[in-house]
């Protein structure tokens, strides 16, 4: 019998009789050697003293001596609670216990549901009220202020938590085939980076300068076409297609520019005015920019009776790229002289100047997402891709990519790119804007990468290189779906010739 029961029924006596001498009874307790008998003192209790010692009987100390029992019961009362951060209890042993209970229900509350569930923190003195008696939840029901990242479930996280940051998990990059799906043999496919060889045309028909002969490879019946023949004094530096119809233009090593119907297999005209070769082409609309190993750039508008309508003059060195912007407003330029010049449409000199890159400028692509976004590529000496805001006339960032950037073209249907390299690694590279990381690098070509051309539908790209052969990859995704294949191509695998 626990002596607190003892004691309590010894008063029950004391209530109900008079005290008596010990009797001969008492003389037989067995008591603990360490207490002594005179400590048996009896204490008068009222009846609302002694219900209430009753229900606390399990808490009540004596005052007078030691509780002994079979049950060892730690003393916390040298426990740090600091370094879990708990607070220590206080004397009171029911608040001792609500407050304990609310540590141990916020903690496990944080825990599962992030340091930010709306449960006060028990170091909150001020605040202790809330946290004892949180708002109610039901943890099984879904709700998006209990939507959490897996990985923000667990408590040792919670140093990576930053406020306004979402926490939700990062979608997975999309799959990019490492293999092309097609490869055509094109003979006499000259490795040579200032020209510009291959062009996609918007009624899906591939052109291909080979030598002397320009190509035309139908991507829907995969038939070859031999366009024209320029004859054993004169080759084809760069092809074009107008944006829309079926014109070709084809610049010559002679310095003449040709206009083909591709549709008819016919010569509409040809036109003078350089005295070098025409390694760059670019349609605006009716109007037609070629640049050439002379440094200068023509302007034609097909529908005047003149070759050219004005010359732009500004590089230093042979003009290699050009690219008209979406808007048909403005005109980009890379040349030889490490330049990249931006040009309106009525200006002779260049509007815009930019001398960042250290080697030729050839890859120039306008973004057909941001208006004004354009990104330049340099040469075996630079290796960088850059990104300029020709609105706000602004450098915006580079990527040193480790290779010679031959080629660059966006996608239409997401803000990707996707840059085609030469010295050392021939590889191709998807990345995403505008963080640029890395979706794919494609490998497969033993040359140079130097030319790229994009389909129509903007889901496959075709790259040609000195090893004459043309490769076809489906590297972006359709405008509805990421996981539809590309109307052309998936139905066409192998390897054919195009000549």
């Amino acid at each position: 019998m626990d002596d607190s029961m003892v004691s309590s029924l010894t008063s029950q006596s004391t209530v109900r009789t008079p005290p008596r001498p010990p009797s001969s009874s008492s003389s037989l307790l067995n008591l603990p050697s360490t207490m002594s008998r005179s400590s048996l003192s009896l204490e008068t209790l009222t009846p609302s003293q002694h219900v209430d010692r009753m229900i606390n009987s399990s808490h009540y100390k004596s005052p007078s001596r030691t509780i002994y029992s079979d049950r060892f019961i730690p003393s916390r009362s040298g426990s740090n609670f600091a370094l879990f951060d708990i607070s220590p209890p206080t004397n009171s042993p029911a608040e001792g216990r609500e407050d304990s209970s609310s540590a141990y229900t916020t903690l496990l509350r944080t825990a599962l549901f992030g340091p930010d569930a709306g449960v006060v923190s028990p170091l909150t003195p001020d605040k202790r009220t809330l946290s004892m008696n949180p708002p109610s939840r039901n943890i099984f029901r879904y709700k998006s202020e209990t939507r959490q990242s897996m990985h923000s479930l667990s408590p040792f996280m919670f140093d990576d938590v930053v406020p306004g940051v979402n926490h939700s998990p990062v979608k997975a990059p999309r799959k990019v085939p490492r293999s092309p799906y097609k490869v055509l043999d094109a003979p006499a496919l000259q490795d040579d980076f200032y020209l510009n060889l291959v062009d996609w045309s918007s009624h899906n028909v591939l052109a291909v300068g080979l030598g002397n002969c320009v190509y035309l490879w139908n991507a829907c019946s995969s038939k070859v076409t031999k366009l024209c023949d320029l004859g054993i004094d004169d080759s084809v530096c760069s092809v074009g297609w107008a944006q829309r119809g079926t014109y070709l233009s084809v610049g010559t090593s002679n310095g003449k520019v040709q206009i083909w119907d591709a549709s008819q297999c016919k010569k509409v005209r040809s036109m003078e005015g350089h005295r070098l070769r025409v390694g760059a082409l670019a349609w605006s609309s009716s109007i037609l920019s070629s640049g050439g190993r002379d440094k200068s750039i023509y302007q034609r508008d097909i529908r005047a009776q003149e070759d050219f309508v004005s010359k732009l003059s500004g590089h230093k060195s042979e003009v290699c790229g050009l690219k008209w912007s979406y808007d048909n407003r403005e005109l980009a330029s890379g040349g030889n002289d490490n330049r990249l010049f931006v040009w309106n449409q009525h200006s002779t000199q260049p509007v815009l100047k930019y001398c960042e890159h250290t080697a030729a400028v050839k890859a120039i692509a306008w973004s057909p997402h941001l208006h004004g976004l354009l990104a330049s590529g340099g040469g075996t000496a630079d290796r960088c891709i850059r990104f300029w805001n020709t609105t706000t006339n602004s450098h915006l960032s580079c990527m040193d990519t480790g290779s010679q950037v031959c080629n660059l073209v966006w996608s239409k249907n997401v803000n990707e790119l996707v840059s085609t390299h030469g010295y050392s690694q021939n590889q191709i590279i998807v990345w995403r804007y505008p963080t640029m990381s890395k979706l794919a690098t494609l490998t497969g070509h033993t040359y140079r990468v130097l030319y790229l051309a994009i389909s129509p539908d903007g889901q496959t790209i075709v790259t040609g290189a000195g090893d004459e052969t043309l490769r076809f990859w489906n590297v972006f995704p359709s405008p509805k779906s990421q996981n539809t294949d590309s109307e052309i191509g998936a139905s066409s695998l192998g390897r054919t010739i195009i000549r």
